[in-house]
């Protein structure tokens, strides 16, 4: 698959705020056979390492949707970095766009 292939059918189901200590949005959804739920930001983070990358996401839960396995997990640092090459790519995707989804920049 490539970039433009991977979000044929990403669906955004919910998006929810969170309005803790740092304001945040949920956002969940489905693409490529997986189910996903990411916490994003506005801005960045204050510590560079609770952010992935540079996509003000804290937070990222990835779930092959075919047998339920879990195959990326980010909270505020890799629990499970992604187990399979569609996974790497929709990671890759969601950090590349979400926020900007998100936020409108």
């Amino acid at each position: 698959m490539t970039d433009n292939d991977i979000a044929y059918d990403l669906k955004i189901t919910k998006t929810e705020g969170r309005q803790l200590n740092a304001p945040g949005t949920w956002v969940s959804g489905t693409i490529a056979g997986h189910a996903f739920q990411v916490l994003v930001f506005e801005g960045h983070a204050e510590n560079a390492d609770y952010e992935l990358g540079t996509s003000r996401i804290s937070k990222l839960w990835l779930r092959r949707r075919a047998d339920r396995q879990v195959v990326a997990n980010f909270d505020r640092g890799w629990d499970v970095e992604p187990a399979t090459n569609t996974a790497r790519e929709i990671v890759d995707f969601l950090a590349a766009g979400i926020a900007e989804h998100t936020f409108g920049h």
